[in-house]
């Protein structure tokens, strides 16, 4: 069974890619358009992968890691960062609010694969 992987950002031409490259790749995407949708869409299925994008309407990436850690079944699925922001100071704040890893865009495809290999094979 495919490991299923929700991506969040508020850009459909990156939301668009992320599916693509993990769809090639074995895994079944769920999109999301932003925080508040990724939360919706995370609750009303377990999914085995958050990859979230920082800055986003309505509700942003930090704030969506924080609303998922605080469900018991998000408690240690694994969360990546995939944004723009690239601050030792931003990925402090992910880390704390319970960030697994971090991703710059823009990304590489192979990488992407790669670093969710290591983190849900």
């Amino acid at each position: 069974m495919a490991k299923i992987i929700l991506a969040v950002d508020d850009s459909a031409s990156i939301r668009q890619m992320v599916a693509f490259t993990l769809k090639s790749s074995g895994y079944e995407v769920i999109e999301a358009v932003d925080g508040m949708d990724g939360l919706e869409k995370a609750k009303s299925k377990n999914v085995n992968l958050v990859l979230t994008d920082q800055n986003m309407p309505r509700m942003d990436g930090l704030t969506l890691i924080k609303g998922l850690r605080a469900l018991p079944q998000y408690k240690t699925v694994p969360i990546l960062m995939l944004t723009t922001e690239s601050s030792d100071a931003m990925k402090a704040q992910g880390k704390a609010a319970g960030a697994t890893g971090w991703l710059v865009k823009p990304f590489d495809p192979q990488k992407l694969i790669e670093v969710v290999k290591k983190v849900i094979g």
